[in-house]
This record gives structure tokens, sequence and C-alpha cells, in this order.
């Protein structure tokens, strides 16, 4: 665990996706939604998977009431993977971080995954793990196909993960235990490599995060329990279904959550999904601090490669821009890389740029505006 760090906490977070299965419920259409719909998202009979999202409790100091991948702050006992091709000099930090400086034997990689791993299971009662058996069998996959063919979750009785889970909430380091003594590994090898985000300053409150995202498939959709502590309530649906029910002010999420769903919306298929996070995770990933600058109708949360992007990186930096230069040119055809926020819940992707590392653009949608403006 890093304790140099001034301004941030380190954490991790997982994009869970499961197939159609138990568990799964596509919702109704909204109210006056027609099929078109005002989007150019995929329908949500096209998606064959749901998303795992978990509701913030509302005294929760940070994002309170705001659905959620499952997710939390390094812990230093996650210290105690897939082999990226990625230069060490442009790896973002969370990354490159030598541990071995900071006292941890375990490299930084794997102990993101465990801590993206321990808290899905704190906060959702959902256990990826491996039997130790196994190990080699899964080492192999790895060295011959460069990921894991394999992709499931580990059942155990309800009556031996209700009593873990218990003790992983109470203390983190119960979490490796409990692998000791059920001979099992944290299934590192089933998450692969996302991205990596920032929290911008000033947006919500002092405590920011440099979260390393992870993503893993599953073929069907495991037990879920919410923790009854951090979280209100769970749901799995479908990409397109939660940046509807946003736009309908149905459920909030956070600029981050909106741009990775509007990803996924790429991949209907499970599999598609699945094949394309494994074999372009070894390609790495770019770290992205927003900054977020203000004109008169409109706040822009800037992202890397946009024209305004500041050239100096701003990650040790407490405060951002507050107003956006204006352009002399307007029909400028410069990098585009933004999120503009109108309100709480419109939300608009301008991106012009080629995605670094082999990653995909989000799925255009247009937004629907709303007249509240009490969050921003």
């Amino acid at each position: 665990m890093n304790t140099t760090l001034k301004h941030w906490k380190e954490a991790a977070t997982l994009i869970l996706a499961a197939g159609r299965g138990r568990g799964f419920t596509p919702r109704a259409p909204l109210t006056g939604e027609s099929d078109s719909g005002q989007s150019h998202l995929p329908h949500r009979s096209l998606f064959d998977y749901g998303v795992l999202l978990l509701k913030r409790s509302g005294k929760s100091g940070f994002m309170p009431n705001a659905y959620v991948f499952p997710g939390g702050v390094v812990d230093a006992s996650d210290f105690s993977s897939e082999c990226v091709k990625q230069p060490l000099e442009t790896r973002p930090p969370i990354f490159a971080t030598d541990r071995l400086k900071l006292g941890s034997p375990i490299p930084g990689e794997v102990a993101l995954r465990i801590c993206a791993l321990r808290e899905t299971f704190e906060e959702s009662g959902v256990l990826l793990v491996a039997p130790k058996i196994e190990e080699k069998k899964m080492l192999k996959s790895i060295k011959d196909l460069g990921y894991i063919e394999r992709y499931g979750v580990n059942d155990l009785c309800s009556s031996e993960l209700t009593k873990w889970r218990a003790l992983v909430n109470q203390n983190p380091s119960n979490f490796i235990r409990m692998c000791r003594e059920l001979q099992v590994l944290p299934d590192i090898w089933a998450l692969h490599e996302w991205g990596n985000w920032l929290t911008p300053a000033g947006r919500y409150g002092t405590t920011r995060f440099d979260t390393a995202f992870f993503i893993c498939c599953l073929q069907e959709i495991p037990h879920t329990l919410q923790d009854d502590k951090e979280i209100e309530r769970f749901q799995w649906s479908t990409p397109s279904e939660i940046l509807q029910s946003y736009q309908a002010q149905e459920l909030w999420i956070a600029p981050p959550q909106f741009y990775e769903l509007s990803r996924l919306c790429r991949f209907p298929l499970l599999n598609d999904l699945h094949n394309f996070a494994s074999q372009r995770a070894t390609a790495g990933c770019e770290q992205w601090m927003p900054v977020v600058v203000s004109n008169d109708e409109h706040h822009i949360s800037l992202l890397p490669g946009d024209k305004l992007y500041p050239v100096d990186s701003p990650r040790d930096s407490e405060a951002a821009k507050s107003t956006a230069p204006q352009s002399k040119d307007h029909q400028d055809a410069s990098p585009l890389h933004r999120i503009v926020i109108s309100d709480p819940y419109t939300l608009r992707v301008q991106i012009t740029i080629t995605p670094k590392y082999n990653h995909v653009l989000p799925v255009a949608h247009s937004a629907v505006s709303h007249d509240s403006k009490s969050q921003l």
C-alpha cells in the first residue's frame, strides 16, 4: 500500500458482467419510452448479460446514493497476473510503482486485483476464487493463450460464505486467511485491466481516489447479497438499461461509470466482451484524471487527449481550472475528449481522438435535458 501519496487513496473497482441466468430480469420499458428511444444505444434485448451495480448508502461520505461498480480502498492486507506489454514509463503510477521499495513483496497488479475481489465479496457476497489444485492449469493457460479460457464463479455453501463474509467485513486480512483455510486462490486471472480513473479536484468533497478499473465476465449471475452497511441495494441490468434509467432520473451514476457503460454498449454479447477484454488487457491502459472547467451553460470534464487538457499532468494538484478557455475558432477540428455535463442526469461524451492501448470508443447517444442542476 502506497502511504507516500499526499492527495490520493489507492482503490480498485470491478466491472462485473454475467450472462442471463438466475437473478437476471430485464426491466419493463420506461413510461413514454419507445423502442427507438432518443439514443443510439443497442436495444436492451440485444444484450445477453447484465452488469452489477450497487447503490451506496445515503450516509456514505463519498457519493451518497450513487450507483457504482463494486470496489473500495486498497488495504495493507491486499499486499500479503497478466503480463502487460505496456512500457513501464507509460504505465499509470498505480500500476508502475515499485512496491518492493514500499516494503511489499506483492506486485501492485496482483494486490489491486485482490482488493477488487475482496471488496466485491464484502459488498455483494460474490466470491471469485479458484481451487488451488487448478493453479498449474490456469498458469499454463496464461502461458499458452495469454489469458484464461475458463470464466466462472466458485460456489461454496451459503453458510460458509456468510460466515467468512462477516469475518472479512470485520477485518480485511481475513480474506487471505479464508483463502488459505478453504484452499482456494483469489481468482486474479479472471480480472482484466480496463482503465484507471482519478477523482477530479473539488467534485466530491476532500476525499480523492486513484482507482484501477478491472473487468470480469461470468457465464451466469451468481448469488448476490448487499452488505447492509455501505450498500442499500443491488441490481443486475444491461448497460443500455442502466444508461436509460440514468437519463430517466431513476438512478444516478458518476461520469466514469457513464463513460465505461457507454463503452460496454459496443459489446451486446458476453462472449465478445470477454474475448475483447482478456486480449486487450495486455496492452495496458492510460491514467485519466478529469479536469473540470465551466462555461455559461455547462460543466466540461476534460480528459487526456482533449485540445484543452493541460499539457502538464495535474495529478498532484489539488486545484482544477474553474473556467473553460474560449476557442478562437469554433469550427476548430482539434481533438476532443470530454464529458459535457448539462445537469446531474444529462451527460454527453464528445470524442474525436483514437483510443490508446487498443481500447474502444463509448457509444454516442443523445441526451435528454432536465431542469434540476442542484447536484452540479
